[in-house]
């Protein structure tokens, strides 16, 4: 099966196995509550983190972080499935940890034979869908532009909670979400170091994508939590 289709196979059962039918079809969800304030919320980047792996060689999923972040999110609480996400990444800000000091594998990753960061200078999400499948759980269905190529993905999105401020947070309004999601590299440009059909010795073309983020909006009215 091509990469793509088998992208789009990924994708298609997601769809079946979390989500379903539309929210409009299942009138039994109703949102988490929350006290975090309707509004435009932005990227905290002291509480982000996105990692992605790969398989390396079939003997262990290499990580890697990726730290350049900005997003927005129109957060509506009352009405998730109007809610809208833009975020960029910069491909450049590659960090791996590797403990070799004669290997640069943060360079190596930014560089030609994988994302290529000089010549594509920004990866970018933008939402397209929200479809509710728990009252704390959405199937975001968006574009990812990556390598130069833009795809229609889908990140399961669990909700975690959110404020409307608190006087030891000067953030505001804060609202947090995890997700996960799975892209075949292949099916963006991203070609080298692919394993043989049939093996696994090479670089995955399996990346699976992990997220934490934070939003805050410092404008938002509402009541002050705690003491």
């Amino acid at each position: 099966m091509p990469p793509f289709a088998r992208s789009r196979a990924f994708l298609i059962a997601i769809l079946l196995a979390g989500a379903g039918a539309g929210a409009e079809e299942r009138p039994g969800i109703v949102p988490v509550a929350t006290l975090a304030p309707a509004g435009e919320y932005r990227l905290d980047p002291a509480h982000a983190r996105l990692s992605v792996a790969v398989s390396h060689l079939g003997f262990s999923n290499y990580t890697l972080y990726l730290t350049g972040l900005e997003a927005t999110l129109a957060f509506d609480p009352t009405d998730p499935e109007a809610m809208e996400l833009k975020a960029r990444v910069e491909p450049g800000s590659v960090r791996t940890l590797h403990p070799d000091p004669e290997v640069d594998f943060d360079a190596i990753l930014e560089g030609p034979d994988f994302l290529d960061a000089a010549r594509y200078p920004e990866i970018t999400f933008e939402s397209r869908a929200v479809r509710l499948v728990a009252p704390e759980r959405a199937a975001v269905t968006g574009d990812l532009t990556l390598h130069g190529v833009t795809r229609r993905i889908t990140l399961s999105v669990t909700f975690n909670g959110g404020y409307a401020g608190h006087p030891q947070d000067p953030g505001g309004a804060r609202v947090g979400f995890s997700a996960r999601g799975t892209i075949f590299r292949s099916d963006f440009g991203i070609t080298f170091g692919l394993p043989a059909p049939g093996t696994t010795l090479g670089v995955g073309d399996e990346v699976a994508i992990r997220i934490e983020a934070e939003f805050i909006n410092p404008d938002a009215p509402g009541p002050q939590l705690g003491p």
